[in-house]
């Protein structure tokens, strides 16, 4: 994978947020990491290629900072990390134009598929 594609890894749960960045750090990615929504919204940059966000979050949650980010003309694909069996998330996910949804605990195979995934989609797209 490519070491100029950064990665923003936004979870509360630091046990799940290290095993995250740990599985995208052996595959090559520059990641940053952060443990809440309000501080990624600080660090969101036109650099960042991705953004894997926990939805249940304080004080501001996954969905509120893609409805943030969107607000702010970037249109970053953002991928879904939730323990969350919820239907309506999915839902609420695609109305939001979310690339995945993952659940937890995230399995490095499936999370590394989904990114790869994802970056050559929004690659075609530009």
């Amino acid at each position: 994978m490519s070491s100029e594609q950064k990665i923003l890894v936004v979870e509360d749960n630091d046990f799940v947020r290290m095993q995250i960045v740990q599985f995208l750090k052996g595959e090559g990615f520059e990641v940053i990491e952060t443990s809440d929504g309000q501080a990624a919204l600080e660090k969101m940059a036109p650099t960042i290629a991705l953004a894997i966000v926990d939805v249940r979050m304080e004080p501001i949650d996954g969905f509120e900072f893609v409805r943030t980010i969107r607000s702010m003309n970037m249109d970053t694909p953002v991928i879904l990390v939730t323990g969350d069996q919820n239907p309506d998330l999915l839902s609420q996910a695609n109305k939001l134009g979310i690339a995945a949804v993952l659940m937890k605990p995230v399995q490095k195979d499936r999370l590394v598929k989904t990114v790869a995934r994802t970056l050559q989609a929004k690659a075609r797209a530009s």
